[in-house]
């Protein structure tokens, strides 16, 4: 790969072979960076979710407590 390269001018190496390389896999590259996001996204929500009905379920634990010794 670097013999065929070696007489190119630097602005093929620098500029038109990764320019080529987004051209073909930019499609894929975004669909996994989308896929990577969403699924960030979804652990964030379901971490919220999971951590808000902990909290409520503590809260009304020991609001059901306190109130029962009478």
């Amino acid at each position: 790969m670097r013999e065929s390269l070696a007489g190119l001018p630097w602005w093929v190496k620098w500029i038109a072979v990764p320019v080529i390389a987004l051209v073909v896999f930019g499609g894929m590259i975004a669909s996994v960076v989308g896929f990577v996001i969403g699924l960030l996204f979804k652990v964030l929500v379901f971490v919220a979710l999971v951590g808000g009905l902990i909290y409520i379920v503590r809260k009304f634990m020991s609001n059901s407590s306190s109130r029962g010794d009478w």
